[in-house]
């Protein structure tokens, strides 16, 4: 699991790292039956997608792929019915595709928008570059499942489960890397 670790604001409590979660869409080949066609399609350049949200630490590894969902389903409510894997005090960055979710014993972190007319203060103008920073580092995570090929264009298995299995494997990749040759930490 996660393991704590000495807060950033320097108060003298112990808080766990941040953990990021995000949703990510796979383009799949256009489904033979009508209801699945309808199922799938997203309205969205134009595709058939499936979606899973990942978690990731700030170690840069991924601790968690939910199931496959169809493409016309939001990340929020993919988010809604997966229990995530976290225990009571940690901390989620999340992005605005998760807005107004709300997970029990888990801090939200998200950056404080500029009121209307009126400008961000430096301190929160720093909490933002900060969290920019972090959100950075996920996104090149999740580039990173991406780099698969199988990942990144239209999947054509049909095979049942094998769509997932690659998936797991494609997300794997990323792990072994980090555990072989680990990048900084995104705190």
């Amino acid at each position: 699991a996660l393991a704590p670790h000495r807060s950033t604001r320097g108060d003298a409590g112990t808080c766990l790292p941040p953990v990021s979660h995000d949703g990510t869409a796979r383009r799949i080949e256009r489904p033979q039956d009508s209801a699945e066609q309808t199922r799938c399609y997203r309205g969205k350049k134009k595709c058939h997608p499936v979606n899973n949200v990942r978690l990731i630490n700030a170690a840069l590894r991924l601790l968690f792929l939910s199931d496959t969902y169809a493409g016309s389903t939001h990340d929020k409510r993919i988010a809604e019915a997966t229990p995530y894997p976290l225990p009571a005090g940690s901390r989620l960055l999340p992005d605005l595709g998760f807005l107004a979710l709300t997970l029990p014993q888990v801090e939200m972190i998200m950056p404080p928008k500029k009121p209307r007319g009126r400008k961000l203060t430096q301190a929160q103008q720093a909490a933002n570059r900060r969290l920019a920073r972090r959100r950075v580092r996920i996104a090149h995570v999740h580039r990173r499942v991406k780099r698969c090929r199988i990942v990144h264009e239209t999947d054509r298995l049909r095979k049942a489960g094998v769509r997932d299995l690659v998936m797991e494997v494609c997300c794997a990749l990323p792990n072994f890397r980090v555990r072989l040759t680990p990048w900084q930490p995104m705190v």
